[in-house]
């Protein structure tokens, strides 16, 4: 197997902007096909934020999407009739019980590709625009912090596929914003919503006037990140990540555990005696 290269990525422009040190900014790179995804593509994206999790020279990631009609519009409903979801998929020679271990294996190939952006050790910034529909939703919530342009048209559309959101949006969205009322009718009725229903409820942290503007303000929100301690911050978003998903307690004995290693750093007294002298620290790469 051909070693994995930032180069050899194929539907992600991957970019390293000399003025936001340690930032690297990922564009979903189908433009006129709305970056649509289709198998390869979310393939592609797993190995790309494998990659990026373990590189040292990366502290922060902004994605967001090319083109200036939309984040991504999700799946690409016609690839996918042709493969997966097809009728000769569907009534092949297998019995129902073998095609399901097949469609299982299959999704829960897809949700680990999702699941990569959470399981990055890098924070990870989405800044959306324009239609930002399905699969938009599931890969956003993945992310540590979503901003989005003022066009920004969101929608969980899956049931208008006759599907219910099998790829994170069901078991993230209502983490995310706390609302599971809110959830459910986005849900249920695949309506469209946008950017300032989106930031009332939680699912953004800030609204721009434009693509431009969203794309902006992640990359400096990235770059503020980056300069701080890479030993904190990926400590933070661990430990942020599992106490969402356990109880006050275990996330006080995880945090005792993490940071008796943690606190071993010479990042600390880096960081206080900059404080003390009021100058920049600076950090060792992790």
């Amino acid at each position: 197997m051909a070693q994995f290269t930032y180069e050899s990525v194929k539907y992600f422009s991957v970019r390293f902007p000399a003025e936001y040190q340690y930032v690297a900014h990922v564009e979903i790179n189908r433009p006129d096909k709305m970056n649509a995804f289709f198998e390869a593509m979310w393939i592609e994206m797993g190995q790309l934020f494998d990659q990026l999790s373990q590189d040292p020279s990366v502290r922060a990631i902004v994605l967001s999407g090319a083109g200036d009609k939309a984040f991504t519009t999700g799946l690409d409903v016609t690839a996918a009739s042709e493969g997966l979801l097809s009728d000769e998929s569907n009534n092949g020679p297998l019995d129902p019980a073998r095609k399901a271990v097949h469609f299982r294996r299959h999704i829960a190939s897809f949700q680990d590709c999702i699941t990569a952006v959470e399981r990055c050790e890098k924070p990870v910034i989405v800044a959306m625009h324009g239609f930002s529909l399905g699969l938009a939703v599931d890969l956003s919530t993945a992310a540590d912090v979503r901003v989005c342009a003022r066009d920004t048209r969101f929608a969980v559309k899956e049931v208008d596929i006759g599907l219910a959101a099998d790829i994170g949006t069901l078991s993230r969205l209502p983490k995310a914003v706390g609302n599971f009322g809110w959830v459910k009718e986005v849900a249920l009725t695949a309506r469209i919503f946008g950017a300032e229903e989106a930031l009332r409820v939680g699912l953004v942290s800030s609204v721009y006037e434009s693509k431009a503007a969203a794309v902006q303000g992640a990359l400096a929100m990235g770059k503020l990140i980056a300069s701080k301690s890479p030993v904190a911050v990926q400590g933070t978003k661990e430990i942020l990540n599992y106490s969402r998903d356990h109880s006050v307690q275990d996330g006080l004995r995880y945090t005792a555990v993490w940071n008796s290693a943690a606190l071993q750093t010479k990042d600390i007294s880096a960081a206080l005696l900059s404080g003390l002298k009021k100058r920049t620290p600076t950090f060792e790469k992790l």
